[in-house]
């Protein structure tokens, strides 16, 4: 049970950087950081609800991972979408 809650808390710690400042490589990495990041979460949960813990916690896990991911993604994607038009439409 102390594991999940670990996962919470680095689930929840996690802040969205500044992806505005960021050159469109950068912007490109993070976002394959974030998906890294899902993925090994993810695998956390599963191996947690293979061990029969605490299903409502569990719950609550994925919940906030999803939240957190999704909101981070968000914010990366429309970053690189603006950026890749900016220097699209710059180099016309």
């Amino acid at each position: 049970m102390n594991d999940i809650k670990k996962l919470i808390e680095e689930i929840s710690s996690r802040k969205p950087k500044n992806y505005q400042q960021m050159k469109i490589e950068e912007v490109s990495k993070e976002l394959h950081n974030t998906m890294e990041f899902e993925q090994n979460v993810l695998k956390k949960i599963n191996s947690f609800e293979n061990n029969h813990q605490d299903a409502d916690l569990i719950k609550y896990a994925k919940m906030i991972c999803r939240n957190v991911i999704e909101r981070e993604t968000s914010l990366i994607q429309e970053t690189y979408l603006k950026k890749i038009d900016s220097q699209y439409l710059n180099s016309k």
